[in-house]
């Protein structure tokens, strides 16, 4: 396999951008290799500027659920390019995207549109405490959400991926205000509003973890957290960036049956454009300025570009007939020919699925719950399979911490070469 134009490429971006990348997991540093420079996509292909195809299961980590390229998302940017690419005042369509995702998402009354979501998740952290009139907010060791200063403490994704769970330049004013618990453990979540009473604003929380490897929520632990800030007066925060419309129309929120205050949004809502949102009840949104006193704002915040992709992608999870049992089908046979291969091979691992999301961990434990059990897992045994699989022609997230994405557009065949080359990988571990 010949890289040599992306190792070119990369040299040259070294020169002018830090570490030669703009979001540090690119740059494949937890796998011991150069990154891929990629030019083209279509459907489940993904193609570098050597030339060289892959079928792709990171998905662009996560948002192109019905495939790349998408004719209807690519015509719906197309029409709205051709009325100009930027107005800086209202258009209709930031307000049919806002009575789409109304529609969809049980929890949420009104929505505000952000251009990421990390300026989701620090909006959403912004408006609780205005709401509440507290200062302190609960996140859980190994959960992501953004690179906001008060979330980069135990930090999940890149974080941990570059060996980095804190950041220089998070202060320590803003560190004190953000309290850590255990995913999956409701006596350390007790245990914080039983020292800090009346004081904590919120918990947010990946109601389904995706940046330590996906970690599945115990039985309860959803609705224990919903319980809890009921009977606290805080808000109760779902971080459905990564899991929002792919586990289900309304998210993991319809999936578990378990509603929070406010909802973070983003990737699969922009159609592959940049895009975040953050929603909830009309009480709570409307606190809100310019008709409340919590104030956020922004020049690009719902670009009819991105609102126009993401109107087309929305559309086509709810008229497609059969989307999401499609999507069932076809992850369920992964994880079961994956696992079929681990028994074969007696390679040590463990595989964790929800929906069309996936992380296999290399660990010797049995069970990964936890961002302590996920921490057990040989990132250098990834990296090495990693490497065995892009030579299989299947293009994996380059980091033990991140999904495997299922999405429609993958055909049984692309699924066989995947469960294929797993076993070839693991032959060779």
């Amino acid at each position: 396999m010949n890289v040599e134009k992306s190792k070119i490429e990369f040299q040259r971006a070294q020169k002018s951008i830090p570490g030669g990348v703009n979001s540090p997991v690119r740059a494949f540093k937890s796998v011991n290799c150069d990154p891929l420079v990629i030019e083209k996509a279509k459907g489940s292909t993904i193609e570098d500027i050597d030339g060289n195809q892959y079928t792709d299961f990171v998905s662009s980590w996560g948002p192109l659920i019905i495939g790349h390229a998408h004719p209807d998302i690519l015509a719906a940017i197309y029409e709205a390019a051709s009325k100009g690419t930027s107005f800086g005042a209202p258009t209709h369509y930031e307000t049919l995207m806002a009575e789409k995702i109304i529609s969809m998402v049980p929890s949420i009354e009104k929505v505000r549109m952000v251009n990421s979501g990390t300026e989701a998740t620090m909006s959403a952290i912004r408006l609780a405490r205005g709401y509440t009139n507290r200062e302190l907010i609960v996140k859980f060791a190994g959960n992501y959400h953004g690179h906001g200063d008060s979330f980069l403490i135990k930090a999940g994704s890149g974080a941990i991926t570059l060996g980095l769970p804190d950041s220089p330049g998070v202060t320590k004013g803003v560190a004190v205000d953000t309290l850590i618990a255990d995913y999956n453990n409701l006596e350390s979540v007790e245990k914080l509003f039983a020292e800090r009473k009346n004081q904590i604003s919120a918990i947010i929380v990946e109601p389904v973890a995706g940046n330590m490897g996906v970690v599945l929520p115990k039985e309860g632990f959803l609705q224990g957290l919903r319980d809890i800030c009921t009977r606290e007066g805080a808000l109760l925060i779902f971080d459905e960036v990564i899991t929002g419309f792919r586990l289900a129309p309304g998210g993991a929120q319809e999936f578990h049956g378990v509603y929070p205050d406010i909802t973070t949004l983003g990737k699969i809502i922009g159609g592959g454009l940049p895009v975040g949102a953050y929603g909830g009840s009309k009480e709570i949104m409307d606190q809100l300025a310019p008709i409340g006193p919590v104030y956020q704002a922004g020049t690009l915040s719902g670009n009819h570009l991105a609102m126009a992709a993401g109107l087309a992608m929305l559309d086509n999870l709810t008229k497609t007939e059969g989307l999401y049992a499609e999507l069932e089908r076809k992850s369920a046979f992964v994880e079961n020919g994956i696992k079929n291969n681990l028994k074969k091979t007696g390679v040590s691992a463990v595989l964790n699925r929800v929906g069309s999301m996936m992380t296999l961990f290399f660990t010797e434990n049995k069970k990964v719950t936890s961002f302590n059990e996920a921490m057990t897992s040989d990132s250098n045994r990834y990296a090495k399979y990693f490497k065995l699989s892009l030579e299989s022609g299947i293009y994996l997230a380059p980091s033990q911490y991140e999904c495997l994405f299922i999405s429609y557009a993958h055909t049984d065949e692309d699924l066989q070469k995947l469960i294929n080359a797993n076993l070839n990988a693991l032959k060779q571990l």
